[in-house]
């Protein structure tokens, strides 16, 4: 008589979708009563309390849009890239490969290109986001077999620039369109949580979008995604370039170095802004790298792709909790260290204490909706002490420890198989808890330039 084992696959609870949707729209829903009762002047305040200028609201709108077709492309890559290895038939050591060849560029190569952002313009740079992109999916539709390490390399460039090209543009912009002081920074707090909640919905529409193109046939559908983003590339240039502005004073190289040197290099406050940085963008790369073999471990099962978009639907539901938190009697650092440490803890939890599925999600929910209050949280600090002729290559600078912290324990990981996943997640935890204390240092340097706003 044959034992029949009966397998169980782990899924959320449509519930949980319930909850994050209807939180997250009780809090935006909410937060203008708060704001009436409690802010002092009603007539400063952010959000929709402002007598905009015309061209201000116009241009949120427009730069939101292209922000969030900038991250449904890098989403789709994301969700898209691993199945299209899979489907090749990549072993794992290749994907690794990859891997080191992506953080690998990122390191030498896109820790650069926020200093040349900075001096050509953040414009120009973002459109050459969307060109990388349109050069991948013309490659992938092309070649019968791509070759992914070219696409890797210009994927790995268009995520570097990703991650401080269009933050710095909106900051440039807005400081051109908006003369008052107190308005121009309530309109870039607003901006700041739109962009991460944004952009968290992009990248589950994304999702979407890659799994209606393949379908259920994958031989027609592999290269449909390829059609897709090449599509939204062809739409983000013309989009871009129809409304370029190729007048923006630029530093020239001599100037930028002279002024990156003292005011980038030489203040300490920018030091500790940049470690927290970095230390950031560490634990999230190594969460997406071992997010999928924590949950599977010891043969269990789940379906990864409904628990994807419940962590980004924490983050969009953390990024509604900004605007509270900016609002009330509170020190950015005081909220970041708060973060910092919970997020820490979280992870120290995940990487010695063997848990449920059930509970990892939750922690792993927790550990997002953290990300989604922690990056405008720093958006808004670097607008505090960043000049913003030098924002990009400050940004893009600081990322470089992490990308190397990233190269070594992938190496360590992938080929010599000297250091577990648990021993990579632990490592996340201790750089979380560094950031925690840089953000405390910070807030001992002394008194902090709320109202100055850098220009050099």
């Amino acid at each position: 008589m044959g034992i029949v084992i009966e397998t169980f696959i782990w899924e959320p609870s449509s519930s949980v979708f319930i909850f994050i949707f209807f939180s997250s729209f009780l809090l935006l829903s909410l937060f203008p009563f708060y704001l009436s009762k409690h802010a002092p002047t009603t007539k400063s305040s952010s959000l929709s309390d402002h007598p905009f200028s015309s061209s201000s609201p116009r241009f949120q709108l427009y730069f939101l849009l292209l922000y969030s077709l900038a991250s449904v492309l890098d989403g789709l890559w994301l969700v898209y890239g691993e199945f299209e290895l899979v489907y090749y038939g990549i072993s794992k050591e290749d994907t690794v490969t990859f891997m080191l060849i992506g953080f690998g560029a990122a390191l030498f190569v896109g820790s650069l290109l926020g200093l040349v952002s900075d001096l050509i313009g953040r414009k120009k740079t973002c459109l050459v986001f969307f060109i990388l992109h349109l050069i991948v999916g013309i490659w992938k539709m092309v070649a019968p077999s791509p070759s992914f390490w070219v696409a890797n390399l210009c994927l790995s460039l268009a995520t570097s620039i990703f991650s401080f090209s269009f933050e710095t543009w909106a900051v440039v912009e807005h400081d051109k369109v908006d003369s008052k002081p107190g308005h121009r920074q309530d309109i870039l707090n607003e901006t700041f949580w739109l962009m991460t909640f944004f952009e968290s919905a992009s990248l589950i529409g994304s999702q979407v979008i890659g799994n209606w193109m393949v379908g259920g046939n994958l031989e027609k559908g592999i290269g449909s995604p390829s059609i897709a983003a090449t599509l939204l590339a062809i739409l983000g240039i013309a989009c871009m370039s129809r409304h370029y502005d190729g007048t923006t004073k630029i530093m020239t190289f001599k100037d930028y170095r002279m002024s990156f040197s003292v005011y980038i290099l030489g203040d300490r406050r920018i030091w500790l802004l940049a470690c927290a940085q970095a230390c950031l963008h560490f634990s999230i790369a190594v969460f997406w790298i071992l997010w999928a073999p924590t949950l599977v471990a010891d043969g269990r099962e789940a379906f990864l792709g409904l628990i994807y978009p419940c962590l980004l639907g924490a983050r969009m539901l953390g990024s509604t909790v900004f605007p509270w938190l900016i609002n009330a009697s509170l020190r950015t650092e005081d909220c970041l260290t708060c973060a910092f440490v919970v997020q820490a803890l979280l992870l120290s939890i995940i990487a010695y204490d063997y848990e449920e599925i059930g509970v990892l999600v939750t922690q792993f929910s927790l550990y997002h909706a953290c990300i989604g209050l922690i990056l405008p949280l720093l958006a808004r600090l670097r607008t505090m002490y960043v000049p913003n002729e030098l924002r990009g290559g400050m940004i893009s600078l600081s990322l470089a420890p992490a990308n190397a912290a990233i190269l070594f324990i992938l190496m360590q990981r992938g080929y010599y198989r000297t250091i577990e996943n648990s021993t990579m997640i632990a490592f996340a935890a201790v750089g979380l808890f560094m950031a925690a204390g840089c953000m405390y240092v910070l807030k001992r340097c002394g008194k902090q330039p709320y109202q100055n706003w850098h220009k050099l």
